[in-house]
């Protein structure tokens, strides 16, 4: 039991990281100085960087979401995250988004239509 509540407080923890980081990209002034900082001040909550995701794989980047043991809505929010900061960002991480994405609707093993819509949608997008 003691596990399964230490697993709980970090999903939870991972859960509140995202809906935080979620929120910040619809300030519409990003990728000035100060809001990279502030959106890596959150990711290094998650052992993240806007660096480190911009200049890593979308292979790269699958494997490191698993090492953080993000379940499929964890990576699935952490996607829309990549989608939504995509909007004002000078680096495009749809791409990467489509990938997590895709690798969800495989390795879950579950077929979802909002993720289905997510990857067209995305996909029309670039």
């Amino acid at each position: 039991m003691l596990n399964k509540g230490l697993k709980d407080k970090e999903s939870e923890r991972i859960d509140n990281v995202l809906k935080t980081l979620l929120s910040f990209v619809f300030v519409p002034k990003f990728w000035n100085n100060e809001d990279t900082i502030v959106i890596d001040n959150h990711l290094t909550n998650l052992g993240l960087t806007t660096e480190v995701i911009i200049t890593s794989s979308q292979n790269e980047l699958l494997d490191l979401l698993q090492r953080l043991k993000l379940d499929w809505s964890q990576q699935e929010q952490f996607a829309d995250f990549l989608i939504a900061l995509s909007r004002e960002n000078p680096f495009c991480l749809v791409e990467k988004a489509i990938a997590i994405y895709e690798n969800i609707q495989t390795e879950s093993k579950s077929f979802s239509f909002g993720i289905f819509n997510k990857i067209a949608l995305s996909k029309a997008s670039l």
